[in-house]
Parts: C-alpha cells; sequence; structure tokens
C-alpha cells in the first residue's frame, strides 16, 4: 500500500484540506491518505481551539466512510508538541507502506520548513509533495520535491472560524458531519 500523509491543525478541517489529499493522492498514485491532527503544533498558536479531542472527532466525521482517507490520532495520542519526523517514523512502522510516505506540504509552510525539526530527515524518510494552497506559482523549495498540479480553493480555517463567529456564511465550507458538530456544540463563538 502506498501511504499518503496530511497533517495540520485542522481547526476546522474544511472542503480544501480534502480536495487538496484526494488530488494529490490521485496524481501520484496513493491508495490511502492519513490525516494527522496536530495535538500542539510547534510553529504556530491554535487561535480559537476547541481542543485536539474535538479537531479528532470533526476530522473523522469528515471522511467517515472514505477508504481513501483515514484519520490517525499518533500526535493527539503522544500529547505536547507535534513534530513531524516523529510521524514520519511511527506512521511508517505501523502502516508498513509500499516504499518511502509521501508528505503534503502546502505552499504555505514551505518557507518555514528549514526551521522544522530535523527537516533534512523528513526529507530523506518522506517524499515531499508540495502543494498549492496560496497561489499558482510554483515556490522555491531546496529539499527534493514533487509539485503537485492541483485546485484552488479560497478556503481556510481562519476564514472558517472568522464566518462562523461574525454569523457570515460557512456552512458550505466544511464537510455536513463537521457543519453539524459546530452547530451541535456552538464551536468557534457560533452564535
Amino acid at each position: 500500500m502506498r501511504l499518503l500523509l496530511l497533517g495540520g491543525s485542522f481547526n476546522p478541517v474544511h472542503l480544501g484540506h480534502l480536495v487538496m489529499a484526494d488530488e494529490v493522492r490521485v496524481q501520484f498514485g496513493y491508495d490511502l491518505v492519513v490525516l494527522v491532527p496536530a495535538s500542539s503544533p510547534p510553529h504556530k498558536g491554535l487561535e480559537g481551539d476547541p481542543g485536539p479531542e474535538r479537531r479528532l472527532v470533526m476530522l473523522r466525521l469528515a471522511v467517515e466512510g472514505d477508504r481513501a482517507m483515514a484519520v490517525d490520532d499518533a500526535e493527539i495520542s503522544r500529547g505536547g508538541i507535534s513534530y513531524t519526523i516523529d510521524t514520519i517514523r511511527d506512521l511508517a512502522s505501523r502502516y508498513r507502506p509500499e516504499g518511502k510516505p509521501g508528505l503534503i506540504l502546502g505552499d504555505d509552510l514551505l518557507a518555514g520548513f528549514p526551521s522544522w525539526r530535523e527537516p533534512e530527515a523528513i526529507a530523506a524518510e518522506a517524499d515531499l509533495i508540495c502543494a498549492r494552497r496560496l497561489s499558482a506559482a510554483r515556490p522555491s523549495f531546496p529539499f527534493p520535491h514533487r509539485c503537485a498540479d492541483n485546485s484552488l480553493l479560497p478556503i481556510s480555517s481562519s476564514l472558517v472560524r472568522e464566518r462562523v463567529a461574525s454569523g457570515g456564511a460557512w456552512a458550505y465550507l466544511v464537510p455536513a458531519g463537521v457543519r453539524d458538530y459546530i452547530t451541535e456544540n456552538r464551536l468557534y463563538g457560533l452564535r
């Protein structure tokens, strides 16, 4: 089985995450995308965070019934700050993929990648795939990688949170199960 990883805070998961993951999976011939929510990301705070357990529930609701996508709680179970290299090693040992796992990196993360824990080891132990999140331009990135030809969807978790809090239109930016969970639990300042 060829394994593709996508980590993040998923605060909350939205359609942009899922479309990007699925397009990269298909384009590069992976069998399964494993979505890994961070317990506590090392490079950014989590504005309006409902907590890792709730973010995990929303992620599971988002991909429920999809055999091409799975959710792994490795980083939440481990607790503390989440480091990508630890997750790659953990998932590779448990899933035993065919070849190196793929790792999706949104173009918004590329500039900061050299400051991640063990970036050279990440590049050696995973096939890096740069996906477009912000623009159609191909970014400069000094590590071995491939570029995905994925759709640009102008959706972000911060946009969803802002619209929920302000009473704006947000319901169709997230999967239906996630919308229902946010509504039922009055998350992100829902009025």
